[in-house]
């Protein structure tokens, strides 16, 4: 038979016997008794107030906390001021005069309840959503993996790329090498038959006239010709072979044309992850940090391109590298280090238009020539948006990942267009009166609060609408300029202020004004004929010089 003590089937037995059926519970003690021992529980320790009651009913009594101060004493309300639990001679000593007073057991149910909802978060959301992020943290790390797999494979691949150019070079000077040698060996053959023809010439000379010279017959004497010993004396040209030499080139510059690595990091989002209930990042509307405009804007770095002829737009790719366009390709530099990172050539040869990175990282350029919106994915050009009768100009990335574009039609009508992806959302064209909002558009933006923010070269004015294409404001510049010339905006950006920062070519200085269209203060740092604009999620301006095919580095907020 089964002992009744030990089996995991059976009822609870009390605690003093260990044989009875449990019938009743002290809540002081938090011992399981049958009735029959509750009297010998009680009579163990009389001291304390022990509250017997039925098994069903356990916990039903409160364990008020021992008063610090006064000993024996419970503690049955709480005061709020000093935050600890206080007896009633607490209170009569006059300790806690004039302080707010509640029951303990309703700040202990309070307590209970924000624990009991702390509990419910922890378990059904904040540690899933952990679980999620390690998840999420060992995918990267498998990722991370395999793209420096791919990225060692890619060096040894064109390492032996360049080991097969290096072979061929190697066997075409070495084939120079032979053909210049037998081409000098077969002229200095030439040479010596010519010169052996001589000396057989000469040495028939010697025995014709050694015949003559030994007889007494003066006819054989006389038979010789005249003396053509001067023809001899005429010495052959002596010829002297210059031999090749070979100059290496410079070892120490090879990792300059074999490539170079882009540094890498860790970057660190506080907003990259998000509760497992909401499952969405913060806005592009939400507040970030306040910043404050330097008194002194200072330019941090200068980044000199190697473009022939002119610069023209730039967007960041990351906070180490950026993107730039002018003659007919687009450009990849490292900041810091200034290097040519790649070189991508538009499909019509020309200028590309404008220039944007995707949320995913992607190169989008506008191409004139064309009529074509262009995605660059490893380094292969697709079309994602052919037009007909409109020309694109500028053209962003929105918060959303949709595409916005400048373009204007042959009888130059100007639009504003959102794309997702190749399928047309969005056309922003007229006010609410019907009139045309932009005159000749050029590049655009989004900001923060999903306002559409345009600089439009034809009417001199930076034109701002809503995300749904009601018109917000117009800025026409603000006097005077630094050149005291009309207002020319060209590239346009914003910052995490909603600020909106644009190019004005022609007064060599960058405008920021405010979400509401009003003028804070100019950039100038040095600029002549500033283009391209774009910011970096540290806030980092970076503008284009036209003429001087640099790129600067600005710092403006503190």
């Amino acid at each position: 038979m089964m002992d009744p003590r030990t089996s995991a089937q059976d009822v609870m037995r009390c605690d003093l016997c260990e044989t009875a059926v449990v019938q009743m519970h002290c809540d002081t003690c938090l011992v399981n008794l049958c009735k029959a021992c509750v009297g010998e529980h009680i009579s163990t320790d009389e001291s304390k107030d022990h509250k017997v009651v039925k098994f069903q009913s356990r916990k039903s009594t409160p364990l008020y906390p021992g008063c610090t101060s006064h000993n024996k004493q419970q503690c049955t309300m709480y005061c709020n001021q000093c935050d600890i639990p206080v007896c009633t001679k607490c209170i009569a000593s006059g300790q806690h005069l004039g302080h707010e007073l509640s029951e303990i057991i309703q700040i202990a149910e309070e307590k209970k309840d924000k624990i009991i909802k702390e509990v419910i978060e922890l378990r059904e959301t904040i540690y899933p959503t952990y679980k999620d992020i390690a998840s999420d943290v060992q995918n990267t790390m498998s990722q991370l993996e395999k793209e420096y797999g791919d990225l060692s494979t890619a060096i040894t691949k064109h390492g032996e790329d360049w080991h097969r150019e290096i072979d061929k070079l190697v066997k075409k000077l070495k084939a120079e090498v032979d053909e210049m040698k037998n081409t000098q060996l077969q002229t200095l053959q030439k040479h010596l038959d010519e010169i052996n023809k001589t000396m057989s010439d000469i040495k028939e000379e010697i025995d014709s006239n050694d015949i003559a010279t030994d007889t007494n017959d003066m006819s054989k004497l006389f038979r010789v010709p005249h003396s053509v010993i001067n023809t001899y004396r005429n010495l052959p040209q002596k010829l002297e072979p210059i031999i090749p030499k070979f100059i290496p080139g410079k070892m120490k510059e090879l990792s300059k044309f074999f490539g170079a690595l882009s540094s890498s990091s860790l970057t660190s989002d506080e907003h990259g992850y998000s509760m497992k209930t909401t499952q969405k990042l913060p806005e592009a509307g939400s507040s970030p940090p306040v910043k404050q405009l330097l008194d002194e804007p200072e330019t941090a770095t200068t980044i000199h391109t190697g473009y022939i002829f002119n610069l023209f737009n730039v967007v960041c790719l990351s906070d180490e590298e950026i993107w730039t366009s002018g003659d007919s390709t687009m450009e990849l530099y490292s900041i810091n280090r200034g290097l040519l990172l790649k070189s991508i050539t538009t499909k019509s040869g020309k200028i590309p238009e404008d220039i944007a990175v995707t949320k995913s990282g992607d190169l989008v350029y506008t191409d004139y020539w064309y009529r074509t919106v262009n995605i660059v994915k490893n380094e292969k050009i697709e079309e994602v948006i052919i037009l007909q009768n409109w020309i694109p100009h500028g053209v962003c990335s929105t918060s959303s990942g949709d595409l916005l574009v400048v373009m204007i039609s042959d009888d130059k009508q100007t639009k504003v267009v959102r794309y997702s992806g190749s399928t047309e959302k969005q056309t922003i064209q007229f006010d609410d009166k019907g009139k045309p909002l932009y005159s000749s558009g050029v590049y655009i933006t989004e900001n923060r609060n999903l306002d559409i923010c345009m600089s439009d070269s034809g009417a001199k004015a930076v034109v701002v609408v809503n995300q749904t294409g009601k018109l917000r404001f117009r800025y026409t510049g603000h006097t005077p300029a630094t050149k005291n010339q009309l207002f020319h905006p060209r590239g346009i950006t914003t910052d995490s202020q909603s600020h909106i920062l644009t190019a004005d070519y022609i007064n060599d200085c960058v405008h920021i004004i405010d979400q509401d269209g009003q003028f804070l203060r100019y950039i100038d740092c040095g600029l002549s004929y500033p283009w391209g604009l774009c910011i970096d999620t540290n806030d980092n301006l970076f503008v284009t010089k036209y003429g001087k095919r640099q790129v600067k580095k600005i710092k403006y907020l503190m």
